[in-house]
């Protein structure tokens, strides 16, 4: 488990990771269907720049996203870079 934890604000509808509870990074998205989540725009608190903590949302997110059977839509431009530089997630790119 990490040290920071993301979990998935469904009424807000973002994904946020937390340092000592507040979030220190999120990304925002919108579901198609019930299968597809696009994610749309993801940033870090101004604060906590620099620390890799966007990497760790992209990595948790994905994974969270694989564990429920989901795909994504990477339209948001950190994250389709995220996935091009590791392939091991390319599997959830919706078509």
């Amino acid at each position: 488990m990490s040290e920071y934890p993301v979990h998935d604000n469904t009424a807000a509808h973002r994904f946020e990771l937390l340092v000592d509870g507040e979030v220190a990074a999120l990304a925002s998205y919108r579901l198609r269907g019930t299968d597809v989540v696009d994610v749309l725009h993801t940033e870090t608190h101004p604060d906590m720049r620099g620390r890799g903590l966007a990497g760790e949302l992209a990595r948790q997110t994905l994974d969270l996203i694989r564990s429920r059977g989901q795909r994504i839509v990477p339209s948001c431009p950190f994250f389709a870079h995220y996935l091009t530089e590791h392939p091991e997630y390319t599997d959830l790119v919706a078509n």
